[in-house]
């Protein structure tokens, strides 16, 4: 396993307990929001989400659309154990990395990635498998860090010594590469929180 993904791994496993309500997940919990409220400009029957942590998205989902049939992935042990407590048998939940989906093409009409994309070694190996997981139409929903330049590029100096596996904080236009190289269209980036962004974007 690479080096960064085994530091996540460890990280989230020793975080999982607390996750919901102590700092480690606060900025995430600010983004949840902003993505449920997307949710209602979109057509789904079944969601991906990838590095679903505790399944507390997945959860509210499953409380606002009963019907909508719920995947989740993540690399720690630690955190599924929780999501399965949460969502019992509501949800088809996975251990695995984001570079490597156990799921067939075009199966999703709907991914959601939240505050786990800047911990791949391989970003856009993790966004080809978005894209080929995802139906025709299918939306993406990322949600990340953010941080103006320079502060982002000091970041980035100190990010490789980080003992939590984190691997980058990207710019706008890095991500717009990312999605585009991948085949994503319709791309909207919006700025939230003043630490972070969202992006929604589709695949034809």
């Amino acid at each position: 396993m690479n080096d960064n993904k085994k530091l996540s791994k460890d990280t989230f496993n020793l975080q999982a307990t607390t996750y919901d309500i102590d700092k480690n997940g606060a900025h995430a919990r600010t983004l949840y929001p902003h993505i449920i409220d997307k949710l209602s400009d979109i057509l789904f029957d079944n969601v991906l989400d990838v590095g679903c942590g505790t399944g507390e998205i997945l959860n509210t989902i499953k409380n606002i659309y009963p019907a909508v049939s719920l995947y989740g992935i993540d690399i720690s042990e630690e955190m599924l154990k929780k999501s399965k407590e949460k969502l019992l048998n509501t949800a088809e939940l996975s251990l695995g990395d984001a570079e490597h989906l156990p799921y067939e093409h075009g199966k999703f009409d709907l991914l959601m990635c939240t505050d786990s994309f800047h911990h791949y070694p391989n970003p856009q190996k993790a966004m080809e498998e978005f894209h080929r997981v995802l139906k025709t139409d299918g939306h993406i929903l990322l949600a990340d860090f953010w941080k103006p330049f320079p502060v982002r590029q000091l970041m980035n100096i100190f990010i490789p010594f980080s003992n939590e596996g984190d691997v980058k904080v990207y710019s706008k236009k890095e991500i717009i590469s990312f999605l585009s190289y991948s085949g994503f269209q319709n791309i909207e980036y919006q700025k939230v929180n003043n630490s972070s962004y969202l992006v929604i974007a589709k695949k034809q």
